[in-house]
């Protein structure tokens, strides 16, 4: 009996290990993603079957596309020319925004004066601007630049002026009591405090970017992924067409998933922006 009882108990706990091995497992962010991505395509494949629309293809002829617009070039050489205003303008919006987001939240006159104008930059509907910008700047790698930086730019200044606003008080304190240089406290107490949360914006101007290079590709001159866009969906190549936008998203958010990552391993746990 005892033996008996004995390998009854050993089951019990193997199965039961094994229950939480398995739920441990669906638990895995990674699995959760995968399946998500994986529920995603068949949702995807079962709506271009159907179908929704003339002008909705199948994940699968999707996928068969852009292998072909890979294997072809033309995929690779639109992104040369799109990556080009993207990185400059991401570049050119972290230097001034951090700095212009420093100096807001280090100085009374310099929220007056700036905060106000990047909260409307914000919430204005971007598209309106670009027309301007064709108009002063031609259509060239200048305006689309510009174009990223009217999206991207805002978010970076908002967000560190926040964090320098809320820096921690006591450290200010201590770093006066100190008899600390203004330099000292900006360099040493302010920035590395408000690191993270200026890095989070910085996350985020790199999101609005993308949105900015895309439009600016629509609706200043269709060229690199712009113009890809346009030639597919004007010859009704809609997989194609599909294709390429579905290539720029996922580029995106490869990004900022790399970058996400960047953040918790450079971050301690309790300062990581949201």
């Amino acid at each position: 009996m005892n033996s008996v009882r004995s390998s009854e108990g050993e089951a019990l706990l193997i199965g039961g290990a094994s229950q939480g091995q398995a739920a441990g497992l669906l638990a895995s962010p990674a699995l959760l993603r995968l399946l998500s991505i994986v529920l995603f395509a068949a949702i995807w494949e079962v709506a271009g079957r159907v179908p929704v629309s003339f002008a909705f293809p199948t994940f699968s002829d999707t996928a068969v596309a852009f292998f072909g617009l890979v294997a072809d070039g033309s995929l690779p050489k639109a992104y040369v020319s799109t990556l080009q205003p993207l990185v400059l303008g991401v570049v050119l919006s972290a230097l001034l925004g951090v700095g212009i987001g420093t100096l807001c939240g280090l100085s009374r006159a310099g929220e007056w004066l700036l905060v106000p104008v990047f909260i409307v930059l914000q919430a204005a509907p971007v598209a309106a601007f670009i027309p301007l910008v064709t108009f002063v700047y031609g259509i060239g790698l200048t305006a689309k630049t510009l174009a990223v930086m009217i999206l991207a730019l805002p978010v970076i200044v908002l967000n560190t002026y926040k964090a320098v606003r809320n820096v921690n008080g006591s450290l200010l304190l201590m770093c006066r009591s100190f008899l600390g240089t203004r330099r000292q406290e900006i360099t040493r107490i302010v920035l590395p405090d408000a690191s993270p949360v200026i890095f989070a914006g910085l996350r985020l101007g790199v999101a609005a970017g993308f949105v900015g290079v895309v439009l600016a590709e629509l609706l200043i001159t269709p060229t690199g992924i712009g113009d890809l866009i346009t030639f597919h969906r004007s010859r009704a190549d809609y997989a194609e067409m599909y294709a390429t936008i579905a290539s720029i998203i996922a580029l995106s958010t490869l990004t900022l998933v790399a970058l996400q990552w960047l953040e918790t391993r450079v971050f301690r746990p309790e300062k990581r922006g949201r």
